[in-house]
């Protein structure tokens, strides 16, 4: 195993996660925030610039997990790769995008 490889499905995880909220809010016909907004990350994109990004990301996942080396479902090792790349880049997106959306507060019982 090489560990490239590895480093390859996590950046592919992180692209794959990447592109969920572009392609989920573009298909609801929504704007999200993307890198081609003003200001980059913040303003909101198009729908259609958030199904065009989504799709980019695919690509690029599919590229990253699917063409470099032999990445196996059962391998445990390339599964936690790309699972992490996954989790770390949703959580921050999480943090990230919860500033506009309100999804950063915390209600106390």
């Amino acid at each position: 195993m090489n560990w490239l490889h590895l480093v390859s499905y996590f950046f592919g995880g992180a692209f794959f996660a990447n592109a969920i909220p572009h392609l989920v809010s573009g298909l609801r016909g929504e704007p999200f925030q993307s890198p081609f907004a003003q200001p980059a990350g913040q303003g909101l994109s198009s729908s259609t610039v958030n199904v065009l990004w989504g799709f980019f990301n695919v690509v690029v996942g599919y590229l990253l997990v699917c063409r470099v080396g032999e990445f196996a479902l059962m391998d445990t090792r390339d599964i936690a790769a790309l699972g992490l790349g996954a989790l770390l880049l949703s959580l921050f997106c999480a943090r990230h995008f919860g500033r506009f959306h309100g999804g950063n507060s915390h209600r106390g019982s």
